[in-house]
């Protein structure tokens, strides 16, 4: 069947087109996304503003009519922490559904963490024993851990790049402060994780990751999903120090990053080095699948 998953991000709306077969993986068949930076249409008491909210419902109608040209019956819909987050959440979700027909649901933070692990299971199987799972998003950092299908461990911190970049970096805050609450803030979640011992496969997934890594070397998208990828302790540290004395225009030239993220991939890199020194890892292997895959993986076992 051809179904359409639709993600509400702090950074981007994106519409996965998805042919999903019985017995096999599900085949990404079109995209469609816009940054629509929900997380900088917030206002002084955190409500996503007008103009916030007429940009995501003109999106949301878009993608269902974007969806439905390509032939989708079925499109699952969630918002993550930026509309999560917002005091108005009830009322901007009240919109996005009147005006587009669609049931777009609000993804709790643990939920986050769940479903991008479930997806990242699927991908890398049972042979990958105990897995850690990390996930760099525009409003949060989802850790997840476990040997089954279901994490042990689901968090979610307010560590997204999007949200620390305006809240720290651009609110005129040193890197060194933001270093100290990331770790602070990382450290203090870390023990529920530590105590079940070491991951037989560390993993990371979505946007920053891959752009941190391609930074750093891996291989580009173009060369295709199977190829490995990772992020390493060694090449990150630096690139760190690097990205800190670097303007969000230059950043927007290295390879794999794209102009609407680059003036937040120096608080993702903060966030990323801390998540590898404090779990004591060398490198993250990157994942070509998650949060999307995961609720649509969900709701596939359901049927």
């Amino acid at each position: 069947m051809r179904m359409g998953v639709l993600d509400i991000g702090s950074n981007t709306g994106h519409l996965l087109v998805i042919d999903a077969f019985r017995g096999g993986p599900p085949l990404p068949a079109h995209s469609y996304k816009e940054p629509l930076r929900l997380a900088e249409h917030l206002d002084a008491d955190q409500a996503v503003t007008e103009e916030g909210v007429s940009r995501l419902v003109k999106y949301v109608v878009d993608a269902r009519a974007e969806a439905e040209d390509k032939g989708c019956t079925t499109i699952l819909a969630f918002a993550t922490s930026a509309v999560r987050d917002a005091v108005n959440a009830d009322d901007v979700i009240a919109r996005v559904n009147a005006a587009s027909g669609l049931d777009l649901q609000v993804l709790a933070g643990d939920d986050e963490a769940r479903l991008t692990f479930l997806a990242v299971r699927r991908w890398f199987g049972w042979s990958a024993g105990r897995l850690g799972v990390f996930d760099i998003g525009g409003g949060s950092l989802e850790i997840a851990v476990g040997r089954d299908e279901t994490p042990d461990v689901a968090q979610s911190m307010a560590l997204g790049a999007g949200r620390l970049t305006r809240e720290w970096l651009d609110a005129g805050r040193t890197h060194a402060e933001l270093r100290l609450h990331v770790r602070s803030t990382i450290a203090d979640e870390a023990g529920a994780v530590l105590r079940g011992g070491a991951f037989d496969r560390a993993v990371a997934t979505s946007k920053t990751f891959r752009s941190l890594a391609r930074i750093c070397g891996a291989a580009a998208a173009s060369e295709g999903q199977y190829v490995r990828r990772v992020l390493r302790k060694q090449d990150l540290s630096p690139l760190v120090e690097q990205l800190a004395t670097m303007s969000a225009e230059d950043i927007a030239g290295l390879p794999g990053v794209s102009p609407d993220r680059a003036h937040q991939i120096r608080a993702g890199a903060i966030v990323a080095e801390a998540t590898i020194d404090l779990f004591d890892l060398t490198e993250l292997e990157i994942c070509p699948w998650a949060l999307r895959e995961g609720v649509l993986l969900e709701h596939l076992d359901a049927l």
